[in-house]
């Protein structure tokens, strides 16, 4: 049987074993190691296994994964994500639709600071779709928003994302986020967008909240004033050199405990509370990316980047083809893999081949975000879509689904904008790294 014959074995045990619900980390490790052994030998797997897991365990980059966490749920449980979306809701809330687009702006600033699209849903679910609700929003305007706008969360820096990307393609962080920050708010102003042209057609899905007199929008500004700051000191600090990711992840959760101390909403339980789920959510990760660190072996061992490339190159479909037609399996597979198992059982297949097309890392690697993103509420997976199901149990599922499909469809037009214009990605690492 030939190396790559087995390499395809090994993925098709995988997506069976993803399809019975085995954990990501533990299908990765069985079949990385078993692949390994059969096309080398088991002192081979043995030895790739912990010399792999000590080197990404003592990798200085990874420690921006646990502190943007720890920010982001310190933010959530001292009430500052709140404060985002009640200044937001005080300066735009009085417009049609202004709740939604609110939220959407609420959903950024949080993606700003947890870097997780389940944790910008989830926060801002509990804190949006109440109020939406109050004002006989539609419901499938209201959970539609809250789904979509959470996947912001996997773009706009400090994105998770981002971060295994870079770990497992080799590639800077600090190019990355700053790559993800135009991308990030052009998508956003395509979702506030997509919700004024729908509220324009059907006024009573997005009816305007009460007016806000000039005292009570100060007042939110000024409550919203310390996450608005975390956010501007964090990716401010990373774009003017001041900081380097790790410094800035680490700058940013220190000024946000501070604060939550200081303005006393935040107590030793609470921090404790938020800090343990930090650690629990590392470690997953950190599992992953070892067990993603065995299938690179194995991958490079059967051929299957190689065979893959000269089936794409046969096709002749170009550059640019072959990128759109890589892109389009993301998002065939987003309908049935979670993001960020797909990021790490893909990546070491797509990515030698988009290198020997010449094509730029940094730009590959935010379309291949934003493709997860899409993949986040695409059905049936759709994972944000059942994170919003569970904070409105009485919306059917079917609803969700036709309520972010039109931010869905906002998603293809950033893709094909950033396709087309590719400076939108490149523009700010260019000019920050030369």
């Amino acid at each position: 049987m030939s190396a790559s014959m087995i390499g395809f074995i090994g993925i098709f045990v995988m997506f069976v074993l993803l399809a019975l619900r085995v954990p990501v980390a533990f299908t990765m490790f069985s079949v990385g190691f078993v692949g390994i052994t059969v096309l080398d030998s088991s002192r081979s797997a043995f030895s790739l296994l912990a010399s792999e897991t000590f080197t990404l365990a003592s990798s200085p980059e990874l420690v921006v994964i646990p502190l943007f966490i720890l920010m982001g749920n310190v933010a959530s449980v001292t009430g500052m994500s709140q404060k985002l979306y009640d200044a937001a809701y005080a300066i735009i809330g009085q417009l049609r639709g202004g709740l939604a687009s609110a939220t959407v702006i609420g959903c950024g600033g949080f993606a700003a600071l947890s870097g997780s699209s389940v944790a910008s849903a989830l926060t801002m679910g509990k804190v949006a779709l109440g109020q939406m609700d109050r004002f006989k929003y539609n419901k499938r305007l209201s959970t539609g928003v809250v789904a979509a706008g959470g996947t912001l969360g996997i773009l706009i820096p400090p994105s998770t994302g981002f971060v295994i990307y870079a770990i497992l393609t080799e590639q800077s962080i600090g190019r990355l986020f700053l790559a993800g920050v135009l991308p990030g708010i052009m998508l956003l102003m395509l979702f506030i967008l997509v919700i004024t042209v729908i509220c324009w057609f059907r006024p009573e899905y997005g009816p305007a909240g009460p007016a806000t007199s000039l005292r009570k929008k100060v007042k939110a500004l000024i409550g919203a004033g310390p996450i608005v700051s975390v956010i501007l000191l964090t990716i401010g600090g990373i774009y003017g050199g001041l900081f380097s990711p790790v410094e800035a992840a680490a700058v940013g959760a220190g000024v946000v405990i501070l604060v939550g101390f200081v303005t006393r909403t935040l107590s030793l339980k609470t921090l404790w509370h938020a800090s343990r789920d930090a650690v629990v959510t590392t470690a997953t990760v950190m599992l992953i990316l070892i067990a993603a660190h065995l299938i690179n072996p194995f991958m490079a061992l059967s051929h299957i980047p190689s065979a893959v490339g000269e089936l794409l190159s046969g096709l002749g479909l170009g550059v640019i083809g072959t990128l759109i037609l890589i892109l389009a399996i993301y998002l065939v597979l987003g309908c049935f893999l979670e993001g960020f198992a797909m990021l790490v059982l893909t990546l070491p297949i797509f990515f030698p081949i988009i290198v020997s097309l010449g094509i730029d890392p940094i730009w590959f690697g935010v379309l291949t975000v934003l493709t997860l993103e899409m993949g986040l509420i695409s059905p049936p997976v759709g994972i944000n879509v059942f994170i919003v199901k569970s904070v409105a149990p009485k919306v059917e599922l079917g609803d969700i689904f036709r309520g972010v499909l039109p931010f869905w469809l906002m998603m293809i037009l950033a893709v094909a904008l950033l396709i087309i214009f590719p400076q939108i990605v490149l523009y700010l690492p260019n000019t920050m790294f030369g």
